[in-house]
């Protein structure tokens, strides 16, 4: 603890000693200890975002997700393009400015298919609108499927004005867990090397993770320690945002994490990502509870409008916006709107 309020960076061995023996008001005050190197003690940014889920056929078979159909399954889907439009141009109704989308690995869908939906949206929103145009994993299959280098994957997105890659997909960024979970998704060192591949070719990303499926803690500070060192590489990283899984519907099955835990990994992410200005707690999967994570070092979270994906696997959605905010300013922070929609970054 004396190391992290000297300035000092953990190493793996740290972290694990930590998150063994820190009672919680230390764990959250050192995280916040790291937060104010960042960002004011009451400062918070927050987005209203919609997560579009364009297609559910998926060949991947994760044993984790709710959501997917598999191709030739009843209960398939591929939107019509307005159905994509309605739903952004809901999002903009309701103050939002930042759509992602989400659709898994479908087999049916050409990697123009995706060019020719991004320049779309490009075209009919303009500057009103950005979008996380895709996941690390569905680029990598995309690049793949079309026999195209990670590079000019990337170059033939940008043309179609895609600005952002979001570092979905990743869930626990070892190896290990993939071969348990994943086995028809990408190596470690493919994630990172379309990571990589995305950056140079002028496209922003970010980095996630996923907690609370079967990974030991020792594999969730492995996947701290690749991040924090990706980032040293590059300072390409915009954000971090971990998240939490939920079962419901799903083959693995198990249970949810307690809010206490969530929150002490929250802590843990600050203080071991040091050089990541910006981390993002998930109401999404957490509801209130995430928003207790801005005083265990978080400062930005979504207000989500739609995400089937999670919600397939129960995560439950609070139509009322400003109940949130006002939750955040009974903890004592100013929640600040970030506007994406017409910045490079």
């Amino acid at each position: 603890m004396a190391a992290v309020e000297a300035g000092e960076r953990l190493q793996p061995r740290d972290a694990l000693r930590l998150w063994q023996s820190a009672p919680d008001e230390a764990l959250r005050e050192l995280a916040m200890q790291v937060r104010k190197r960042w960002h004011a003690p009451d400062e918070c940014t927050y987005l209203i975002m919609r997560i579009v889920n364009y297609t559910n056929v998926c060949v991947a078979q994760c044993d984790y997700c709710a959501f997917y159909r598999l191709p030739g399954q009843s209960g398939g889907y591929v939107l019509e393009r307005e159905a994509v439009f309605a739903k952004v141009d809901d999002l903009l109704a309701r103050g939002g400015d930042l759509a992602g989308f989400n659709g898994g690995f479908n087999p049916y869908l050409p990697l123009d298919f995706y060019c020719d939906l991004f320049q779309s949206l490009r075209e009919r929103y303009g500057q009103k609108l950005e979008f996380y145009a895709l996941t690390i994993a569905e680029f990598l299959y995309l690049a793949d499927r079309a026999g195209l280098s990670l590079a000019a994957a990337a170059e033939r997105l940008a043309q179609a004005g895609v600005r952002w890659i979001t570092g979905g997909g990743a869930e626990i960024l070892t190896e290990s867990f993939r071969a348990r979970h994943s086995k028809f998704k990408y190596s470690v060192a493919e994630f990172f090397a379309a990571q990589r591949a995305i950056l140079q070719a002028g496209l922003h990303t970010t980095a996630t993770m996923v907690i609370g499926l079967d990974e030991s803690i020792e594999e969730r500070i492995e996947h701290l320690d690749r991040v924090r060192r990706f980032q040293d590489e590059t300072a390409g990283l915009a954000s971090f945002l971990c998240w939490t899984y939920l079962p419901d519907h799903t083959a693995l099955g198990g249970t949810r994490i307690e809010p206490r835990e969530y929150l002490r990994h929250l802590a843990l992410c600050r203080i071991y990502l040091d050089n990541l200005p910006r981390l993002r707690t998930s109401v999404l999967t957490q509801n209130e509870n995430a928003l207790h994570g801005l005083a265990w070092g978080a400062d930005d979270f979504d207000l989500p409008l739609e995400d089937e994906v999670t919600q397939m696997a129960g995560a439950r959605i609070e139509p009322e916006l400003d109940s949130l905010l006002r939750q955040a300013r009974k903890l004592g922070f100013k929640p600040r709107y970030r506007k994406v929609a017409g910045l490079s970054a």
